[in-house]
């Protein structure tokens, strides 16, 4: 309890600061050690067994139009698992979705895939399970009309909000690296989507990378689209939400996580056969109409488990996929641009994926 109450008081002044995330991942170093410790690896969670009966399943969630927010709305999960307290966790972002699972909060949880490669750099206690969604047009950079923005070099001396260590902080970063735009000559302000339409509103800032529904928000406020991810992902800097689960959850657990990703992967199938009735579903969380929630819902890639547990994304436990690299891209860029001191190998972030649960699911589908 000293170690969680220390880590709650120096998180929250860290977080103060307007690099806070750079402050967080130098702090989440200095207790790699303590995280390492409680991680196994993929050989021995296989082989073990649930060692006590499950009665809450804590999920930490961010309101983002995928399977996931399917599931919390038509309750699928708690239909499924009758007995079972499901207890839905909202968050703003992935960076505190770290912080979550390294204090043990939540069980599962939702984060993109750049603050899930500094995760295990950094030696987080989880490993990949899932992945909720490939980000497309649902995550992009708006800028107001006021600022006269009309290229990524004319954002030099300009004000640009964005959620440090966030998908779209990486996004930013890879636009600004490609256009050739000094990183210091540019204003990039760390706020949360809340902080930031509030700034949009006010007019403090010139512009902001972001994702749904906040960005729609932000472009019927005098905002247009000046890029989105899918833009970058054309040119390498692909992105993604993914599935991270406690790896002491998943020792004890690993059949229930398997029975979550059928649910998971229930409400790809129930988007896929009638888009207009999820949309409605998942609508009022998103604060928009339902036509407007379809929209962005198909600015997302919903993977089914089939097409995950494929060689271009998670793969299966004999023939593992692609996403190892892409972290380790996401985590080497990073390192570039001093976020984090180093880089692991590839075989690191390989581990940190566990790809039976998927597996499993895709086979049952044939």
């Amino acid at each position: 309890m000293a170690f969680k109450s220390s880590f709650i008081w120096l998180t929250q002044l860290l977080k103060k600061r307007l690099y806070g995330f750079l402050g967080w991942l130098s702090l989440a170093l200095l207790i790699t050690t303590f995280s390492a410790c409680s991680q196994m690896s993929l050989v021995q969670m296989g082989s073990t067994q649930s060692a006590a009966t499950l009665t809450q399943f804590r999920i930490g969630y961010l309101t983002i139009p995928n399977a996931e927010l399917l599931v919390k709305n038509l309750k699928l999960a708690e239909e499924r698992f009758p007995d079972i307290r499901i207890k839905w966790i909202p968050f703003k972002s992935g960076h505190a979705v770290n912080v979550a699972m390294l204090e043990g909060d939540i069980d599962v949880g939702l984060v993109g895939s750049v603050p899930t490669s500094t995760g295990i750099v950094q030696g987080l206690p989880y490993q990949v399970y899932f992945i909720h969604n490939l980000i497309g047009d649902n995550e992009a950079l708006a800028v107001t009309q006021a600022s006269k923005v009309k290229s990524v070099t004319d954002l030099v001396d300009k004000k640009i909000a964005v959620p440090f260590g966030s998908t779209t902080h990486f996004s930013l970063l890879s636009a600004l690296e490609k256009a050739r735009v000094d990183l210091d000559s540019v204003r990039i302000l760390d706020m949360q989507p809340p902080e930031m339409l509030s700034a949009w509103n006010r007019g403090a800032v010139d512009g902001g990378f972001v994702w749904q529904p906040t960005l729609s928000t932000m472009l019927q406020a005098d905002g247009s689209v000046l890029l989105t991810a899918k833009d970058l992902a054309r040119e390498g800097s692909i992105t993604a939400d993914l599935g991270i689960v406690s790896t002491a959850f998943l020792q004890s657990y690993p059949d229930f996580l398997a029975s979550y990703v059928s649910v998971l992967d229930e409400a790809v199938q129930r988007y896929r056969a009638a888009p207009t009735a999820a949309a409605e579903a998942i609508a009022p969380a998103l604060g928009l109409s339902p036509e407007d929630t379809l929209a962005v819902m198909n600015e997302l890639i919903w993977l089914d488990a089939e097409e995950q547990a494929s060689a271009q994304y998670l793969g299966t436990p004999i023939s593992p996929g692609e996403l190892a690299q892409v972290l380790k891209q996401s985590a080497d860029f990073m390192a570039d641009q001093k976020a984090i001191p180093g880089v692991p190998d590839l075989e690191t972030f390989q581990t940190a994926i566990w790809r039976e649960a998927i597996a499993t699911v895709a086979t049952a589908q044939k």
